[in-house]
């Protein structure tokens, strides 16, 4: 420590005092003594202890100086009072009381090196947040709850952004698969490049599990260990069961009575608790609503809160990725229009160039009706069959609405003989066995709805794929019909041998397949002799159908088609 110029006084005068007094008592200070030999090595300078003790009040000075400042930085470093009671309350504040601490830039990570580390200019506090401000940090979406919510979770009334679906991307990543984008057979068909979004390889087979896997996975620990409950047999049901069961979360899924076997069978190998209640879903849904308000589970319901739009809306990014030079991208519609709204916000971010076009329901145009009087249809027609699980519905609400009215560019609706032909095309040319949701983005090509891509580059999400076996032979068999690939004709024939043999020959010789053939003479109205013969056949194409139907009209003129 460097000493004041009073201090270096004080200390010389100490010294001076010091060295007179000790010359004084030494022998030659004596009364009568000798003349003092100023000449002589030595005489003027005081003795050796003086010297000493010198030093070692020097030593002792510098000692408590460093003591007394080393104690006032550590009391300046240390917390007062009140900033200790704050720690404890779980309010922690950098600077004035009562400011909001800024925000980090991570950018500026990089300015932080290991010299700075080495040179100790960077401080490290290791701090647990407890109580609210964790709740605060566990929710980066800060979701604002509404009065009139349909489910129990809180939902947020802004837009979402791009920066929230890249943080569900991230954060659903390890849980989810990146299914393929890939080029399609039906593209010379339709004169177009068609890439075909495959969702339903998901795991439960459904695009669903983006968006259920974000909402778990950002639920607070305490409602984790409490569990969920959902009360549906759709496909966010579905997708609810596996991951819930995955992240160790307890789930209660509540189905009808009228639940299709198969579907409650999956739903308890997915490790779901599955309770069959109420011969409707409405019923269900009170049921499940007071089991959770009495034991403190979470009821979940498929709504647009941005938690789950985002997560939805990954799949926007996936494609942008794994398709270039977009020009498309069709999406399912309906009142359940969370994809098409997520999606198309990243989209509508990456290219505003893109065109997101959703499709919906001849019979139902839930999203339509919505979009053009501003809001959601109160009275909105809706299905309960299973065919139309998840292609209509109620509208999920303002979040979805908004999105949809402000990036989607197009909704067609399309019949649902469209839907059927599309599930067709899409089992025979792509090997994939889909329902209505993931086959009607394809439907709106055939029905002939948006011919302004043609020579684009267009891609179709095929998101879903949870159909049941005998409705999907159902599905197939009229669809067969539909596309005049399996026919149904009656003749009149002379009750005579050889007649019918004659009718086999022109059909063999036209390649056609004879699925069913009967024959009936006690209900005809005409001769005695005559009866009438009904085959179900199988051709190739339409082409193929018409050569065969020009030909027996020309052999039996009286013939009957039965037309579709």
């Amino acid at each position: 420590m460097i000493l004041s110029g009073k201090g270096w006084r004080i200390l010389l005068c100490d010294l001076e005092l010091d060295c007179s007094l000790r010359v004084m008592d030494s022998p030659r200070a004596v009364p009568g003594a000798g003349a003092v030999d100023i000449t002589s090595p030595g005489s003027l300078l005081p003795p050796y202890g003086v010297i000493a003790g010198v030093v070692l009040h020097l030593f002792v000075y510098f000692v408590a100086l460093l003591y007394r400042s080393d104690r006032k930085v550590k009391k300046q470093d240390a917390p007062t009072p009140c900033e200790r009671c704050c720690c404890k309350e779980g309010q922690i504040r950098n600077g004035h009381v009562g400011q909001r601490p800024p925000s980090i830039n991570p950018e500026r990570l990089k300015d932080f090196g290991e010299e700075d580390y080495l040179n100790g200019d960077v401080k490290t506090w290791e701090m647990k947040i407890m109580s609210r401000n964790e709740d605060l940090l566990r929710d980066a979406l800060d979701p604002v709850t509404q009065p009139n919510s349909r489910s129990s979770q809180p939902t947020s009334n802004k837009l979402i952004r791009f920066e929230d679906i890249s943080a569900a991307a991230f954060k659903i990543q390890s849980g989810v698969q990146k299914t393929p984008c890939m080029y399609s057979r039906l593209s010379k068909q339709y004169g177009m490049d068609i890439y075909l979004k495959k969702e339903f390889l998901q795991y439960t087979g459904s695009v669903k599990e983006r968006g259920v896997l974000y909402l778990l996975t950002s639920l607070q620990q305490e409602q984790q260990k409490k569990g969920v409950i959902v009360a549906s047999d759709s496909n966010f049901s579905m997708a609810v069961a596996y991951h819930a069961s995955e992240l160790r979360i307890p789930v209660f899924v509540i189905m009808s009575t009228s639940t299709s076997l198969a579907r409650v069978k999956m739903c308890r190998e997915y490790g779901a608790l599955v309770i069959s209640y109420g011969t409707t879903a409405k019923d269900s849904q009170i049921h499940a609503r007071r089991l959770a308000q009495e034991n403190g589970y979470l009821y979940l319901e498929e709504e647009d809160s941005a938690i789950y739009l985002s997560g939805l809306g990954t799949m926007g990014l996936e494609i942008y990725e794994q398709v270039p030079k977009l020009d498309a991208v069709i999406f399912p519609a309906g009142g359940h229009c969370g994809l098409l709204a997520g999606s198309a916000a990243a989209l509508k971010h990456l290219n505003p160039h893109i065109a997101v076009i959703g499709v919906e329901l001849e019979s139902f145009p839930v999203l339509q009706q919505s979009l053009k009087i501003g809001h959601p249809t109160e009275d909105q027609a809706c299905s309960n069959h299973q065919f139309y699980r998840d292609v209509s519905g109620p509208c999920f609400g303002t979040n979805s609405l908004q999105l949809t009215g402000k990036l989607v560019d197009k909704v067609v609706t399309v019949r649902e003989e469209d839907i059927l032909i599309s599930m067709l095309q899409l089992l025979e040319f792509e090997r994939a066995m889909v329902d209505a949701e993931g086959a009607i983005g394809l439907a709106a090509l055939i029905a002939g709805k948006l011919p302004e891509l043609k020579s684009k580059r267009v891609a179709i999400t095929v998101c879903s794929g949870n159909l049941e076996l005998p409705l999907m032979r159902q599905c197939i068999d009229r669809a067969l019909t539909l596309d005049s690939r399996v026919c149904k004709f009656s003749l009149l024939l002379s009750d005579c041998p050889g007649a019918i043999s004659k009718l086999l020959e022109i059909l063999t010789r036209e390649e056609v397949r004879m699925l069913d053939i009967k024959q009936e003479h006690m209900f005809v109205i005409s001769d005695l002799f005559t009866i009438k013969v009904t085959c179900i056949i199988e051709t190739r194409d339409k082409i193929h159908t018409a050569h065969l139907r020009n030909a027996l009209l020309e052999r039996y003129p009286t013939m009957m088609w039965t037309e579709r």
